[in-house]
């Protein structure tokens, strides 16, 4: 049996199956559950502010190094010369280089007042003069990991709004003073004399006014470099210039990138995790409905085809699955109404067409015109037969698709019954029953009034027809909690016990003695029961009984759920 879209509903059920991993929800759980962690991930690695923070206290304390170089250097290379104190470059170049021993990471150049280059921490003097420059040591290597993540953060740091150039780094120490650094390249000679534009720059460095500079090579090196000046008294005889790789910083950065990426990956597991686990409790559970409603279109789900473990779920999942297999139940059942409904008719239809049949093939023969005549009318009592037949039949297969489109209304009972023992007495002849109407004023229900008219003419017909000649017919209506009941009773023979729930079955006759056959259908309290029920309401049937136990007639009891 194919699907709405024509395949196979085999096909459709598989690929259903094979979707069960793959499916959009999951893949929406899985976005949806891995985004937080992501963005916090990436929060914690934009450690912009964690980095200036270990740089402003790299800057501290490669100032406070600076400023102890300083004052050695103006207490042990100056002397004093024509009432001024000058710097001697045979004294400070050495004593630079001692004080500097304990820093491999650390360059330390000495400029005197008019900007000249006097010492450098890494040019060295060799045998006959030559002049030779120390390399950097180079960094320690990182480990495979760290050198990955590493690499990666760097990669995608690039990407990420930055404050400042990418070469240099701000960090809010005296920020509007300027920068004092005069070597391209850390490590290098540099140039010995000042251009013109940097006089400034040179009185500020000498009055102790500058701020650190910070800046990454493009061998990505991040380098600190602080100005201080030598001072002997209050006469300054020079400018100490320091710059220190700060390894410690990018280690410690590196270690907390790592750190982040490696809670984010465990974060990141138990989440993956906790999506596949939400989508087998959620996904899975909705593609096994979807299944069992396949299999219910293919005609396998007659006795039930919703998991069990999906009906004894207590959420909202097993709320739908136990309505989606009262549906399919309901709708077998209706099936099955159905089917049986078409039996009867076709029972019924084939009794009066017989007849009608064997009248015919009777009369072809027969010349006695009084018999012919009573053939005749055999004939066309079972056509006036089959048509009330049709015409209940059809009344009886529209109730269900009008109460379904139909709202029910608000209605008010009590005038209907009214009209119909009003029209009751209006019509009946001198020896038929009475019909006596007892209701308040006024007896809201939710209904549709058309109906309910035909149901309370079907039972007050019927009470009429089994009452004797001057017999009563009793009509009472009241509010019962939520519910309004109206009961029809009259003096009639009853209802055989065995047959109290079977009279409301299509096709159900036992009619009154002596009454003309198929005057009735059949159908009128079946139609009733069908019109009650679809308005949420119940009919149900007894007897009369006096108090020694005897039956003094039937009563019928229809409740409506009040308005």
């Amino acid at each position: 049996m194919p699907d709405a879209s024509g395949a196979p509903l085999t096909t459709t059920r598989s690929k259903a199956r094979q979707r069960r991993w793959l499916s959009p929800l999951l893949r929406r759980i899985l976005l949806l559950n891995a985004l937080p962690p992501a963005l916090l991930a990436a929060a914690l690695l934009y450690l912009d502010q964690y980095q200036n923070g270990l740089l402003a206290a790299e800057v501290e304390a490669l100032r406070t190094q600076a400023r102890i170089y300083a004052g050695a250097i103006a207490e042990a290379a100056t002397r004093t010369r024509d009432d001024r104190t000058v710097l001697v470059p045979e004294a400070a170049r050495p004593l630079l280089r001692r004080l500097v021993e304990p820093s491999p990471n650390t360059q330390a150049r000495l400029f005197d007042t008019t900007g000249l280059l006097v010492a450098d921490s890494r040019v060295r003097e060799g045998p006959g003069g030559a002049i030779t420059t120390e390399p950097l040591s180079p960094p320690e290597p990182r480990g495979a990991f760290a050198g990955t993540v590493g690499g990666l953060y760097d990669r995608i740091l690039s990407f990420l709004p930055m404050r400042g150039s990418p070469e240099t780094v701000t960090v809010d120490v005296n920020p509007d003073a300027p920068s004092f650094d005069w070597q391209p390249e850390f490590g290098g000679t540099g140039s010995a004399q000042t251009s013109s534009d940097r006089r400034e720059e040179l009185r500020l460095a000498l009055e102790g006014g500058v701020r650190p500079y910070i800046r990454r090579t493009a061998e990505g090196r991040l380098l600190v470099s602080v100005a201080e000046p030598a001072r002997r008294g209050a006469t300054s005889v020079g400018i100490v210039l320091l710059t220190r790789e700060a390894r410690e910083v990018d280690a410690r950065l590196l270690e907390i990138r790592v750190s982040v990426l490696a809670l984010f990956g465990l974060a990141l597991v138990l989440t993956v995790l906790a999506s596949f686990y939400l989508a087998r409790t959620l996904a899975t559970p909705i593609l096994q409905l979807a299944e069992s409603a396949a299999a219910m279109r293919e005609g396998e789900g007659r006795a039930g085809s919703v998991p069990a473990a999906v009906l004894a779920r207590n959420d909202e999942i097993g709320v739908l699955a136990r309505d989606l297999q009262d549906a399919a139940r309901a709708l077998w059942a209706r099936i099955d109404a159905n089917e049986r409904f078409a039996a009867d008719v076709a029972h019924e239809l084939r009794n009066p067409l017989t007849s009608v049949r064997s009248a015919i093939e009777t009369l072809r023969r027969i010349e006695d015109p009084p018999k012919q005549r009573r053939l005749l009318q055999i004939i066309s009592d079972d056509a006036v037969r089959m048509d009330r037949l049709i015409n209940d039949i059809a009344d009886s297969s529209k109730v269900d698709a009008e109460l379904s489109r139909t709202v029910a209304q608000p209605v008010d009972v009590a005038p209907i019954l009214g009209a119909l023992g009003e029209l009751h007495a209006a019509t009946r002849d001198d020896d038929d029953p009475i019909v006596e109407i007892e209701t308040p004023e006024r007896l809201i229900v939710r209904g549709v009034e058309g109906r309910l008219v035909q149901v309370f003419r079907n039972l007050i017909g019927n009470a009429v027809s089994f009452s004797p000649q001057d017999g009563h017919v009793w009509v009472r209506a009241r509010p019962v909690g939520a519910f309004v009941e109206v009961t029809v009773e009259d003096e009639g023979p009853g209802i055989p016990e065995a047959k109290l729930e079977s009279i409301f079955d299509r096709f159900y006759s036992e009619r009154p003695t002596g009454e003309r056959f198929g005057q009735h259908s059949g159908l009128g309290l079946s139609i009733s029961r069908q019109i009650v029920e679809g308005l949420r309401g119940r009919i149900a049937a007894e007897n009369r009984r006096d108090a020694e136990g005897r039956i003094r007639g039937a009563r019928f009891i229809v409740r409506l759920p009040a308005a």
